[in-house]
This record gives C-alpha cells, structure tokens and sequence, in this order.
C-alpha cells in the first residue's frame, strides 16, 4: 500500500519523540466523561485523570499558575482544582448551568455564562460570592472581557447576538446581531478586533470594539469537506498576535488565520469534532479537544499537521495549557 506524501510524513512523526522544547501540561475537560485529562505535551502521553463532577466544560488556569479552574454545567459550581494533585479546595456556587468563563485581569473574578438563567455572574473567588449579575441573550455561551478591562462581551446562541456589558455600569449597553450560533469570542491583545464564531453559520465574524459593529466575515471552504461540517467554535491567538488558530467543529480541522489580513493560510486535520483547543507558550504548538474522538490532537503549527494523538476521557470539549 502507497502512502500519501502527508500520511508518509505523519507516520515518520509518530515513531519520533516530541520535542522537549515544547514542555507544557494540558488540561483536558470532558464533558461526558465527567472528568480531567492531565497530558504532557512534550510527551504526548497521558499523565492523569481527575475526577471532577458532572459534565465539566469550561476551563481555565489561575493567573498564578496554582490552579485548575472548571465549569462544571450540572453541578452548577465552578471548581478549583490544585494542578499538582488534581484535588479540588474549592467549589464555588456559579449559578444554573455555567458553561463557559472568563477570568479578570487581576485574577480575582471570574465571569461566567449562565446558560439557563440568561445571564452573565461576576464571583469574587476570594470570597466565592456573586458580586453582581447581568441579564442577556438566550442560551449564553461565549465570553470575554477586553483587554482594556471596560467591556465584558458574551454570545446568545438562540438570539444570534453578542452582549456588549459596560463593567462600570454593570448594564448592557449594545447588542449587536451576529450569524447563527455564536459560541466563542476572542479579543486580540491589542484590543482592536473582537472574533466571533458562529457555529452554525459556519463562519468567523470580526468586529471593531470601537464601533461595536461587524467589519469583517471569514468564509471557510475545504475540498472533500461539507460546508455543513465546517462549525467554528474555539479561537486562539499565537503569542506574536499574527496567527488565528480556529476549531472548525465537525469538519475535522484547525484553520490558521492571517490576523492583519483575515485570510486563510491553511487547514490542518485533527480528530473527530474538535470544539476547542490550547496553545503552547510559544505558539508552535496546538492541542485540540475532540469530542467525538475522545482524544487530543498535537499540531506541529510549525510544519502545518498533526504529530501525535493522545486518548482523552469522553467528549472532549475544553482545553487549557500552562507550563
């Protein structure tokens, strides 16, 4: 059997070891699996998997770098996780079905979307208390606050629309129309671009913070694909601002996106439903989750393709690196 020049060089890379270069330790929600996945991304092997609660998705790192922060949906709680024994200290009331959050600038609230109340909660961690909250579309998923810490933004997937809150005023102050199902929002560090992805229309919407208003739509086309596949969900941003990395859902891949000219540089295959995904410190590296997989794909940025695969728990669904 002839192998393809891509499968060939996949497979070459399987058998090498991945550089140590690239040392960080990925944290792995999963959804179904109700639990943790700790994987060495220097490795690729798994090192651990913490139980967590049921049907964990969002998550994050302290800004210390001490601990593992998840949304865990039925248990309606955000929980704190220590990385170096994967017990949880804390579990904090975070209101009916958070799905998603965002963590200060400071570090010492997090803003979480509250999927059945419509609503967005502001918890001081340090006391564990709901400091204030604000009503906002239906079905609240994506959220984000601007680098310049005077905007929260979060997505309503059922009223295809962004909430633009004043964290002043603690009052939204525009709602601004998107395509269907936005799911994830990303500011770029310097505050110039807000990126939304809209699942179900299959597309990535960039909007100037200053006007509040869509300036930009990215269209994805991949031969041999379904446009019905193509489901955008996670964003990140590689360190030096210049790269877009975007989970493309059932399509089975990772965009890289020109950021100054919003133009696609390439597509790369990962596993089944990748929803979202982490980057290394140095941005050469991705790790997505893949939900129908149940596993990890590592992407070599660098070279444009997947380099190793690492069993997850089930359903896969967020992702968060740190060394």
């Amino acid at each position: 059997m002839r192998l393809t020049a891509r499968a060939a060089l996949a497979a070459i890379a399987a058998l090498l070891p991945l550089s140590t270069a690239q040392a960080q330790t990925v944290y792995v929600s999963n959804e179904r699996g109700n639990s943790i996945s700790v994987i060495d991304g220097a490795s690729g092997k798994s090192l651990a998997t913490w139980p967590v609660g049921e049907r964990p998705r969002g998550i994050t790192l302290s800004k210390d770098g001490r601990f593992v922060l998840v949304c865990v949906s039925n248990d309606n709680a955000v929980k704190v996780i220590d990385r170096q024994t994967g017990k949880i200290l804390r579990e904090i009331g975070a209101g009916q079905d958070p799905e998603q959050f965002f963590l200060s600038q400071d570090g010492k609230t997090v803003f979480v979307a509250n999927e059945n109340d419509a609503a967005v909660s502001a918890i001081d961690l340090a006391s564990g208390r709901v400091a204030f909250q604000v009503s906002v579309g239906k079905e609240p998923e994506g959220i984000a606050q601007s680098p310049d810490g005077k905007w929260l933004v979060v997505t309503s997937e059922e009223d295809n629309a962004v909430s633009w809150i004043d964290l002043a005023s603690h009052a939204v102050v525009s709602t601004m129309e998107t395509e269907k199902r936005p799911r994830h929002v990303e500011f770029t560090a310097d505050g110039k671009q807000l990126w939304i992805a809209a699942e179900v229309g299959g597309v990535v919407q960039i909007a100037d913070p200053q006007t509040r208003a869509i300036t930009a739509t990215i269209h994805f086309a991949i031969p041999g694909v379904a446009d019905y596949k193509i489901m955008p969900c996670g964003i990140r941003f590689t360190p030096d601002g210049k790269t877009a990395v975007v989970a493309l859902g059932r399509a089975d891949r990772i965009a890289l996106v020109d950021v100054a000219s919003h133009t696609i540089k390439t597509t790369i295959p990962v596993g089944k439903r990748v929803w979202h995904l982490a980057l290394n410190a140095d941005g050469t590296r991705a790790y997505t989750a893949n939900g129908l997989s149940n596993d990890v794909s590592v992407v070599d940025l660098v070279a444009g393709q997947t380099i190793a695969t690492v069993p997850a728990g089930v359903a896969p669904w967020g992702a968060v690196a740190g060394d």
